[in-house]
């Protein structure tokens, strides 16, 4: 049993703030009931109508875009910068799986199911992300040894899943790094390089779970089948 707000909210009809809202406005049946208090638990699968509009599973889309440079993976931005839900046509309100920074390239999953969004996001799900990162100067052994053992981060322990450094170019002194990581917090990536004394100059997410970029260029996208989506569910523990 969930709250009716919440359960509105995972099926991606609007946020939790707006369907409460709508809950004391009396627009929302369940059962064939009105429900106007925001304390009502019922079934997630509970016949809910909102607005004279049924909720159900069928409304949930599921995307893997390759996101570009210059945009922010949010829904919207108050400083008007682009966002990567413009890059994507639907009628549905869809927002991003975690967040890539305004810099970074790569897969993002978008969709309006909130419950997968909280598996694929939940620490102890343990959802691997894989990047590579283009950084200044050679990065060392004794370094590479230090990501590998893991680095206090903000206090606490982050410890890379897989690192590997692919390649040198001496000559203009950088470094392309592999790194696979099932952190999700913010500018994760760049805090672990940074403190090796190394500066990410470009970062790309290769893959995010089993998902990976295939043939997407940039600023591409294509829609998760059946199959894909049961199998992200999976990564429920």
């Amino acid at each position: 049993m969930e709250r009716l707000q919440k359960i509105i909210a995972n099926k991606g009809y609007c946020s939790r703030r707006k369907a409460e809202e709508l809950i004391l406005d009396g627009k929302v049946t369940v059962n064939g009931q009105v429900v106007n208090t925001l304390g009502f638990k019922t079934d997630k699968n509970a016949i809910i109508f909102v607005d004279g509009h049924e909720l159900s599973d069928e409304n949930y889309e599921y995307y893997l875009l390759n996101k570009p440079r210059g945009y922010i993976s949010a829904v919207k931005d108050d400083k008007k910068r682009k966002v990567v839900t413009e890059l994507i046509e639907t009628d549905k309100r869809i927002y991003p799986v975690g967040r890539l920074d305004y810099d970074t390239t790569g897969l993002l999953i978008l969709t309006n199911d909130g419950e997968l969004a909280n598996i694929l996001m939940h620490p102890k799900n343990n959802v691997e992300k894989t990047y590579i990162a283009k950084i200044k100067g050679i990065l060392n052994m004794d370094e590479l040894y230090r990501l590998k053992k893991g680095i206090k981060i903000d206090g606490i322990i982050c410890r890379p899943t897989k690192v590997k450094i692919k390649k040198y170019d001496k000559e203009k002194n950088t470094s392309l790094v592999y790194i696979a990581i099932v952190e999700g917090r913010n500018h994760i990536v760049k805090k672990l390089l940074k403190a090796v004394n190394h500066e990410v100059i470009k970062l790309k997410r290769e893959s995010f779970g089993f998902l990976n970029l295939g043939n997407l260029q940039s600023g591409e996208y294509r829609l998760l089948n059946k199959k894909e989506v049961k199998k992200l569910y999976a990564y429920k523990k």
